[in-house]
């Protein structure tokens, strides 16, 4: 039987432009740059990632930017629909108008007894703020309410910045596949249902636990730009590793092999709705590389690709980090 997950590690979508991303998510969302690396697959596209004040697990959405030429993708089944974020309950207004101030339209909804800030990035993939009074303060990990550590640095006060995942939606063409691997594999338990949608939450709880489940007859989605590329849940080793790696085997999956991202250690499997699932550990971190001052201030790339830094950084489009506004 495979370990308990917490919930989830990092969400990873696919971006045009990589200065407009990088504006976006540093100098709107406030959360900081904390990886400025390649695609260990595809060495000519940077991997950005965005995180809290030290990039911990839970907190990171990380990007693969193809630039505007990239193919657009197209949502469907298969994919993330939503990344949600926590945000403390008395910053509602806070950041609907910040959204708002930026040119972002925002829709406000009520969903399982909580305020829904929904809208979208510059590329059209969809976020949410989910106001939560667990989230009452950015570094009480001890009460469940948050595992972000906050940014002294960064354009949101401390009081306002992100608390880490809520949760991601899934949409589906049928749930119980997917349903099944949530509760028979990663031990998450059906914990609320309205309006088409479902919701589960890993029985170890905590920050990031949440999964919704929607169906859709968008029929299968396409990747590119503007769209998700996979979801990763938190283990603590490569120990947990095997025994995920297992279990999705004994469920008639088919996981990869360990494979090194340097930050952290990953197996990835696509489950029977499409969507594809990496299970991370929480360390190494992404201090080995860069002193925790310096988080993001330069390109690195893992030790097989230095001897190429030269070609690779000619091949890479330009970006020169995140532009912050001067008035925040």
């Amino acid at each position: 039987m495979a370990p308990e997950t917490p919930g989830l590690h990092h969400v990873t979508a696919i971006a045009g432009d990589p200065q407009r991303n990088a504006d976006f998510y540093v100098g709107t969302l406030g959360l900081r740059l904390v990886k400025r690396t390649v695609n260990h697959d595809d060495p000519g596209t940077y991997h950005l990632y965005f995180g809290d004040g030290e990039g911990t697990p839970g907190t990171n959405v990380t990007f693969f930017p193809w630039t505007d030429e990239g193919r657009p993708g197209q949502f469907g089944a298969g994919q993330t629909k939503t990344t949600a974020y926590r945000v403390p309950s008395a910053s509602v207004d806070y950041w609907r108008d910040r959204l708002e101030s930026r040119g972002v339209a925002v829709d406000v909804a009520e969903r399982f007894g909580e305020t829904v800030l929904r809208f979208e990035d510059p590329d059209g993939i969809e976020f949410e703020l989910v106001a939560t009074s667990e989230a009452h303060s950015v570094s009480d990990s001890a009460s469940g309410g948050s595992n972000a550590t906050p940014w002294t640095d960064g354009p949101v006060p401390t009081d306002h910045q992100l608390r880490g995942f809520h949760g991601v939606t899934l949409a589906v063409d049928s749930m119980a596949p997917t349903a099944a691997v949530l509760t028979d594999v990663l031990g998450y338990e059906l914990a609320d249902e309205a309006e088409g949608r479902r919701r589960y939450r890993s029985a170890a709880g905590g920050p990031g636990s949440i999964v919704d489940l929607v169906e859709t007859d968008a029929g299968r989605g396409r990747m590119g730009v503007g769209t998700v590329h996979h979801v990763a849940f938190s283990v603590a080793d490569v120990e947990e590793q095997a025994a995920w790696r297992e279990a999705f085997a004994d469920h008639g999956l088919s996981p990869t092999e360990v494979i090194d991202r340097k930050y952290f250690r990953s197996i990835y499997v696509r489950e029977p709705g499409g969507v594809l699932v990496e299970m991370a550990t929480t360390g190494p971190g992404f201090a080995v590389d860069e002193d925790a001052a310096e988080l993001g201030s330069e390109l690195v790339l893992p030790d097989h690709l230095e001897d190429e830094r030269e070609r690779i950084e000619a091949q890479l489009p330009p970006f020169d980090g995140p532009t912050v506004d001067a008035d925040d």
